[in-house]
């Protein structure tokens, strides 16, 4: 019998070794064996299921409601969504995606860099980045492109935006805002969008990178003297969870700092939360700067 180690797995379907485990603890699936040293290894049509699982968390699906699910039924759910017209709505994004799909990087980040240097960068952001993420997102889940295809895809589009980002010259406007991610939390493709919106607008961002600790989030926002911490989760991140970790985050803030949230496992899936800022999509970031601005003295 073919095993995978929890790490091949992770690589594999783009699901967290953290998801993993409280997926096995909450949902009691998956459901590895153990090797002579007790690591986790997960047979192949599991790995089959996770795969799938993950085309649908990022269809919108909530991990409560389709991780505990026959495999039959997670099919049908793919399968009526396929029916859907694909989310890339023109020639250029098609283009694109056909670059993805082919493997052809040379050409894909070329043709990036040219949207870039046509557009700037807080368009490129909202008119290709965003909507090619979704394109993206669509093949994988009509089984059009594979994992290696879609990490192909991350990886050009956040070396771009971190490029061009780090060629600006740093902003000493306000707010100040510092970006990262939560423990468990690998994707950080949402932040850059932020920050590649927002520092047009002559916000001073400063990013913490991925994964980092509540009390070191609290700590550097108020070392740092910043107005504004915000965080992202994709998908795959349990909402549940992503609720609690913003509800301790946002008790260890200072009060005049304020905490805004995003990402697919947010999305449309729960009440407002007391002291955090929900933005979804993209869009409605300005909106939300806007709103800070105006409410200063």
């Amino acid at each position: 019998m073919n095993l995978l180690p929890i790490a091949a797995v992770e690589r594999d379907t783009g699901i967290g070794k953290d998801t993993l485990r409280v997926w096995e603890r909450r949902y009691a699936f998956p459901q590895p064996t153990r090797d002579a040293k007790g690591e986790r290894l997960y047979p192949a049509e599991q790995v089959d299921k996770l795969r799938l699982l993950r085309r649908l968390l990022d269809q919108g699906h909530r991990p409560g409601n389709i991780v505990g699910e026959p495999l039959e039924t997670l099919l049908a759910l793919v399968d009526a969504r396929s029916e859907a017209p694909p989310a890339a709505a023109n020639a250029q994004i098609e283009a694109l995606i056909e670059a993805v799909r082919l493997h052809h990087s040379a050409e894909l980040r070329a043709a990036l860099q040219q949207h870039l240097v046509k557009l700037g960068l807080q368009r490129f952001a909202a008119e290709v980045v965003a909507p090619l993420s979704d394109a993206v997102g669509e093949a994988w889940l009509q089984g059009r492109i594979g994992v290696a295809e879609e990490h192909l895809f991350t990886e050009q589009v956040q070396n771009l935006l971190r490029s061009a980002i780090g060629s600006l010259a740093p902003s000493g406007g306000t707010p100040r805002m510092l970006l990262t991610t939560l423990p468990g939390e690998e994707h950080i493709l949402g932040l850059l969008m932020v920050e590649a919106t927002l520092i047009p607008e002559g916000v001073h961002c400063v990013s913490l990178g991925t994964q980092t600790p509540l009390a070191d989030i609290a700590e550097a926002a108020r070392g740092g003297g910043f107005d504004i911490v915000a965080v992202s989760f994709s998908a795959a991140f349990p909402a549940r969870q992503a609720v609690a970790a913003l509800r301790q985050l946002r008790a260890q803030l200072l009060p005049g700092i304020a905490l805004w949230a995003g990402g697919a496992a947010l999305r449309g899936k729960r009440r407002p939360i007391d002291g955090v800022c929900q933005i979804d999509p993209l869009a409605d970031v300005l909106a939300a700067l806007a709103a800070w601005r105006a409410a200063q003295p």
